[in-house]
């Protein structure tokens, strides 16, 4: 099957990464506002959510986003066909099988990190995706699981899919404690391990690494891309989703886009108005995706607290937004 975007794709250069509980619809098309060509992905969605609940909850998404890519999480092949199949139909530009996620949660399900432990079963499941669709199938995964630091486990995982039909992963440059630390601590504790990445690169110069982790300022992130295919942007672009305004020029070689943060609160304080009017959508399920926006700027904490005081609930948007530049403005 076809395993490339269209002619118009810019790769997997630059990317915003799965974040549970933070990259929804509405925290990808606040990202989309800033940057037009890095790469979006969905929370992770498990298949059994898919084949069981609400797809369209799952699946809904802005058109705006492109290019989105769909992240599932499971371990049975014909269920991951399905869903991928699923998200192709529903728009999507490509399909993300995690298995980097580390939380217990997850491990009780047998996917996540823990497929890094059979990676003929992950194999055999990118095949069956693969076969399901004509978009991009890749694969999100860390270094090693637990405290063992041995290149050819990873080596060996890489190998083994890339044959079942992957040719881009997404390497997140730590191994995943699979007990003992916290989701959280996970992202933290096991060191990084750069080089590792930068091996695989070496050892398969025809696949494409997007490398993960760690990544908070330009500079870091140019030294990677002398050597690998793409860098992928966790927590800093949740936190500090200015720096996305910068990547279209920095990265993609496109002129800096001529927009300002109160441009991009104005957009986004538009959209909360009609989420609400089309599906009831509070404004501060949305809100709390920007409040990073001013970081750095004076007034900053204050207009962050006006955005997020839930007795404003039921004023419009708009009056939200004048009230918080206000706050802002008292302390500026």
């Amino acid at each position: 099957m076809n395993q490339s975007f269209g002619k118009h794709h810019r790769g997997w250069r630059m990317s915003v990464a799965p974040m549970m509980d933070w990259t929804d619809r509405h925290c990808r098309y606040f990202h989309r506002l800033l940057s037009r060509h890095a790469l979006l992905y969905t929370e992770m969605v498990t298949t059994g959510a898919l084949v069981h609940g609400d797809r369209a909850r799952h699946l809904d998404f802005n058109a705006q986003e492109h290019r989105v890519a769909l992240q599932l999480g499971g371990s049975d092949a014909d269920e991951l066909a399905l869903c991928a199949k699923l998200g192709e139909q529903w728009g999507y530009d490509e399909i993300n099988l995690n298995c980097g996620c580390p939380s217990e949660r997850v491990q009780r399900g047998s996917f996540g990190a823990c497929l890094m432990a059979d990676p003929q079963l992950v194999a055999d499941c990118v095949k069956a995706m693969v076969d399901a669709v004509g978009v991009p199938v890749t694969v999100k995964h860390r270094i090693g699981i637990d405290q063992a630091e041995n290149h050819e486990f990873v080596r060996d995982f890489v190998g083994a899919v890339s044959e079942a039909g992957c040719s881009t992963f997404l390497v997140h440059a730590r191994n995943a404690w699979l007990k003992g630390l916290s989701p959280k601590e996970n992202r933290e504790v096991p060191p990084l391990r750069y080089a590792t990445v930068h091996r695989l690169k070496h050892e398969f110069p025809h696949l494409n690494f997007v490398i993960n982790g760690g990544f908070t300022t330009s500079g870091q992130v140019a030294q990677q891309l002398e050597q690998l295919d793409g860098a992928m942007i966790g927590r800093e672009a949740y936190h500090n989703p200015w720096w996305l305004s910068q990547w279209d020029s920095e990265f993609f070689g496109d002129p800096a886009a001529r927009i300002t943060r109160e441009s991009v609160e104005e957009q986004m304080t538009a959209y909360m108005a009609r989420q609400a009017q089309a599906h009831g959508t509070p404004w501060s399920a949305i809100a709390r995706h920007m409040l990073g926006l001013r970081n750095g700027l004076p007034g900053a904490r204050r207009w962050r607290q006006v955005w997020s005081d839930h007795q404003l609930k039921d004023l419009h948007p708009r009056d939200v937004m004048a009230l918080a530049h206000a706050a802002a403005a008292k302390v500026a």
